[in-house]
């Protein structure tokens, strides 16, 4: 079979992404937090270091205006840009979808160079019969490259989605998502899925095994840890990240 990728976000210095990829990952993803401060030669230089080395650059802008996302390709030049935004948020317009159909469309036509990454959301176990996992992957299929499951919290009394971690976006919950639908989801897409939603170490075996991607992502279990025992972000453990790699390749051989 193929390898499986190993992608690893939030990365945002070229020395901690050298330190990943002497490990042997694959795929480093960093993060565009703001649109006001859009510009940041630190990840821009992470970017550069990472292709130099034959490696893959992801990038997430958390934020979609046509002009800022344009403005942000073309400065960073990223071998993927990952939309991560929550595709049932009527919050932010009713025509969210249609509007971001269109959006990547139009980033396929400028930025041909550039591949497009598309989180789907899948709910907690037990709970995914509550998101249109299935029918987003579809109207989406045609104008993405890869699939990334992640993580949609609901609140489990009424079945509502519940404010996320990033307002808007779907990501960094440090949960898993319901695999017997990513195992769906693997199944009916013509395009690469990367299995994410609190993958970690302990877990990554078992997910690749029950899911079958083409691809794992981690970002919060892999994260370094802090006093209180809290998950610090943008700050990876290394020694995490590669007892994960190792449990992919084994999950690997296994199949």
């Amino acid at each position: 079979m193929d390898k499986i990728i190993v992608q690893i976000y939030e990365v945002q210095t070229p020395s901690e992404a050298e330190k990943l990829m002497a490990l042997g990952v694959d795929n480093i993803g960093s993060v565009l937090v703001s649109e006001e401060d859009w510009q940041v030669p630190p990840i821009r230089d992470t970017i550069r270091a990472v292709q130099a080395e034959g490696a893959i650059s992801s990038l997430i802008t958390l934020f979609n205006s046509t002009k800022a996302l344009y403005r942000a390709l073309d400065y960073y030049r990223p071998d993927i840009v990952h939309f991560c935004e929550e595709l049932t948020d009527t919050s932010r317009g009713a025509n969210i979808q249609d509007n971001l159909l269109a959006l990547q469309g139009d980033v396929k036509d400028k930025f041909p160079e550039i591949k497009i990454m598309r989180s789907i959301p899948i709910a907690r176990p037990g709970f995914s019969d509550r998101v249109p996992t299935l029918e987003l992957a579809r109207r989406f299929e045609a104008v993405s490259d890869y699939f990334l499951t992640d993580t949609l919290l609901l609140n489990t009394s009424d079945m509502q989605i519940v404010e996320q971690p990033v307002k808007g976006f779907v990501g960094i919950t440090g949960k898993t998502c319901d695999w017997n639908m990513a195992a769906k989801l693997v199944a009916t897409s013509r395009i690469p899925v990367i299995l994410a939603g609190g993958i970690a170490p302990e877990n990554v075996f078992e997910g690749i095994r029950h899911v079958g991607p083409a691809g794992i992502d981690s970002c919060t279990r892999t994260n370094a840890i802090d006093f209180e025992g809290s998950f610090v972000r943008f700050k990876k453990d290394l020694d995490k990240v590669k007892r994960l790699i190792e449990e992919t390749r084994r999950a690997e051989q296994s199949l």
